[in-house]
């Protein structure tokens, strides 16, 4: 994401953040010694194993530690995760090396399309080629997902000034690009994603994107059902759900059927799924069991104190 539209506050760009992550050495030394060690003495977390669980790449790599693509394999190997996703595809080979895969892939990595999207028609070519493109690489991966997104809702993407896209017109130019995509991504055998975003925080560029139009859950489902693909479904971001729209376990019940990604992380800020924050994560967890779905949830929270110690809590949370 380009700097804060409507304040200019945010200093730091998502945009900033992914690339970081994404070009990051193994020269950091953070798969050293201490660290194996510290590794191999956490063992397996996961045990119940009804959660396929998943590190976004990105949360432990623009903090703290900044653990490095390496490492991560490692601590996912070690507590029984079975993916790191949002990587740049450049480092898919070392997932393998690991046995992991990549459980869902940012379109055009490591600078998605947050602002540009498949609401405006005027950025439809660009959108829909580079979606593509990331479709061809995570399937010859192997790899089953690609995140989609709606897009900003004004008619300049990065100029407020320029006019907002009606919800309506939006809609319908994203169910329009999508149907385009989908018979792509069905050959291929890809699922592509659509993400909800909150609007509502306005304090950090990876907590919150004011001006994203499908900031609503009701919005963006409707969307994915009008396309009516099996390889087009939601990503159904727990934290962004409770930021707009409340009702998580309600909703997961509601688009157990549409629901391809899940995405877990502490409210208010983003942060540790601890008790500092309001979402009771066993039971949205119990209900993504009982509506039977089979996909993967990643763990996309920004971790304040020991990274570590924060994953380790948030895996056994989920572990239901």
């Amino acid at each position: 994401m380009t700097r804060h539209a409507r304040s200019g506050r945010n200093k730091v760009t998502r945009r900033d953040i992914l690339k970081h992550a994404a070009t990051v050495t193994a020269a950091t030394g953070l798969v050293g010694c201490a660290a194996s060690v510290r590794q191999s003495a956490v063992g397996t977390v996961i045990t119940r194993g009804r959660i396929n669980q998943s590190i976004a790449f990105w949360c432990f790599n623009s903090a703290g530690e900044k653990w490095d693509i390496e490492k991560t394999c490692q601590v996912a190997r070690s507590l029984g995760c079975k993916s790191v996703e949002l990587v740049d595809p450049k480092d898919f080979p070392t997932l393998k090396k690991y046995g992991l895969v990549s459980a869902i892939t940012l379109n055009g990595m490591p600078d998605p399309p947050f602002l540009k999207g498949l609401n405006n028609l005027k950025y439809h070519d660009e959108v829909i080629a580079a979606t593509k493109k990331t479709i061809d690489v995570v399937a010859d991966a192997g790899f089953p997902n690609v995140i989609a997104f709606t897009g900003y809702k004004w008619r300049n993407a990065e100029d407020p000034k320029s006019g907002e896209i009606p919800l309506d017109e939006g809609a319908r130019n994203c169910v329009e690009g999508l149907k385009k995509l989908a018979p792509y991504a069905e050959k291929k055998g890809v699922t592509l994603c659509v993400e909800q975003l909150n609007t509502r925080d306005d304090t950090h560029p990876m907590k919150g994107h004011p001006g994203y139009q499908g900031d609503h859950m009701d919005y963006v489902a409707d969307i994915v059902k009008k396309v009516g693909s099996p390889n087009v479904k939601l990503l159904f971001d727990i934290y962004h759900v409770q930021v707009m729209d409340g009702d998580v376990v309600r909703r997961i019940r509601q688009y157990a059927d549409l629901i391809g990604h899940v995405h877990v992380a502490g409210n208010p800020g983003r942060g540790n799924l601890d008790d500092n924050q309001e979402i009771n994560f066993p039971a949205c967890m119990k209900a993504l069991v009982a509506v039977g779905y089979k996909g993967y949830v990643g763990h996309e929270f920004i971790p304040t104190g020991d990274p570590m110690a924060a994953l380790i809590h948030a895996v056994k949370l989920c572990d239901v």
